[in-house]
């Protein structure tokens, strides 16, 4: 394999998914190198479906506050393959979550015949959206439905917010609301390509939330929502579990335990919040290969962070990771946010790729759009991991002297035939690396700059 391009984003410097020369970045004395990039390709990991992000109503609200040019230059950033970051996946929430304006349902009073079924808040901010999104991603997008929580008539607790727990009793009728959204969905031209049972099922949140065990999500799925989707035609993945990464081995255990949870779940979704934990993802793609493993949602918390470089970094590390472990599927949180990190109808305030300053209508990309970019852009839906190992020796610029995780690479086969590297330096120092492969006698050294980020295309 030889290097054919190379793209980097570093702190500091202009350099934002710069495509440059290789020869820009060769260094002359191979003594210098602290790295060397060990790539197998006859080590074959996983078939990945690609990257995406959230379209929230609150990411729909704050993108409407824009001038339709810039609304739709946001829009092909994210989606477009060829001018943009080429998202293939999205995700969007059945009834509010909290990034909604306020809660509400799609029935919001107790209505079991569904007769009165609105989508009215929908049609607002996240249709317009979808759609858009779908239009930019030139009709190849996989939608994934996740609800916070059902009607607040439906639950124990009688609201929508502070967790509680779908009454039994309506365990059939919330299989047919499922369905009904999805047809309303499929009637405005958005198929979907998968659902979860329940976002965050072990979190009581003071906004819209119900808890669910994994046995309750897996016994929904079999007996009620797998039958009344495979009713009406649709093959739609059921993802279960859809919370952190900490639990995410007992739960998929637990779930698929119950009779028939092999044909109707098709796999697992998580989140970062609990920490790295990347053990868990490892385990559950071993031990169920044929599964789909998603990455569903993940932000830094406690409000924008305009500028921050971290952020960035933060990405990198957790897709690189997740990559490594066996994830099949990464998406993003919300794709835009306002400059106070919402609107949130319960406060809860985060960090997005990109801000939008809904009083001047302007926006800005965050480290966290490029960093994104440097995945998403190059490692193709049907694209394979191969393998990639880094060996090292002391690097001075990290605080134990070890590299750690401070270097860290994942490598996918795309279909095309090119090899997409990417490799990320937390460290304050240069990165000199050499990359190995069987298929290549190139010991030509290069250079990643200090907090920085490179995508190295290889053929």
């Amino acid at each position: 394999m030889n290097v054919i391009a190379l793209y980097e984003t570093a702190k500091d410097t202009d350099s934002r998914l710069r495509k440059r020369e290789p020869a820009d970045r060769r260094v002359g004395n191979p003594k210098s190198v602290s790295c060397i990039v060990k790539l197998n390709p006859a080590e074959r990991g996983q078939t990945f479906l690609g990257f995406g992000g959230a379209l929230t109503e609150s990411s729909g609200f704050v993108l409407n506050a824009l001038s339709p040019e810039h609304r739709a230059a946001v829009i092909d950033a994210y989606f477009d393959a060829e001018r943009g970051n080429g998202y293939a996946l999205a995700r969007t929430h059945l009834n509010s979550c909290d990034f909604s304006l306020e809660n509400w349902a799609c029935v919001a009073e107790r209505d079991e015949t569904l007769e009165s079924f609105s989508m009215d808040r929908p049609l607002a901010y996240q249709v317009p959206l979808i759609l858009d999104a779908m239009k930019s991603a030139g009709g190849n997008l996989k939608l994934m439905v996740s609800p916070w929580s059902p009607p607040g008539w439906m639950k124990d607790n009688g609201e929508m917010n502070g967790g509680g727990k779908l009454l039994p009793g309506y365990y059939g009728l919330w299989a047919r609301y499922f369905r009904r959204f999805l047809d309303e969905l499929k009637a405005l031209g958005i198929p979907v390509w998968s659902v979860t049972v329940q976002n965050e099922g072990e979190a009581t949140q003071v906004w819209d939330s119900c808890r669910w065990t994994g046995t309750e999500e897996a016994e929904f799925a079999v007996n009620y929502l797998g039958p009344e989707l495979e009713k009406a035609g649709y093959d739609v993945p059921i993802l279960v579990w859809d919370h952190n990464r900490d639990r995410l081995k007992e739960r998929f255990e637990e779930s698929m335990a119950v009779s028939g949870a092999d044909r109707y779940i098709g796999g697992a979704a998580f989140h970062w919040y609990s920490g790295d934990q990347y053990e868990n993802v490892r385990w559950v793609s071993e031990h169920y290969p044929d599964k789909i493993l998603a990455f569903t949602e993940g932000c830094v918390e406690g409000g924008p962070r305009p500028g921050a470089w971290f952020t960035g970094e933060r990405y990198a590390h957790n897709i690189i990771n997740d990559l490594n472990a066996g994830c099949t599927a990464w998406i993003d949180w919300n794709v835009a946010l306002d400059t106070e990190g919402g609107p949130n109808h319960a406060g809860n305030f985060c960090d997005a790729p990109t801000l939008v300053d809904v009083h001047a209508g302007t926006y800005e990309f965050q480290s966290s759009y490029w960093y994104i970019g440097h995945f998403s852009r190059f490692i193709r839906p049907g694209a394979v991991r191969i393998g990639a190992r880094l060996d090292s020796w002391m690097v001075p610029a990290c605080a134990d002297g070890r590299m750690g995780n401070m270097m860290e690479a994942t490598a996918f086969r795309n279909v095309d035939g090119t090899t997409a590297l990417v490799l990320c330096n937390r460290t304050e120092a240069d990165m000199i690396y050499v990359v190995e492969s069987p298929e290549s006698g190139d010991q030509t050294p290069y250079r990643c700059p200090p907090r920085g980020i490179q995508t190295v295309l290889l053929r």
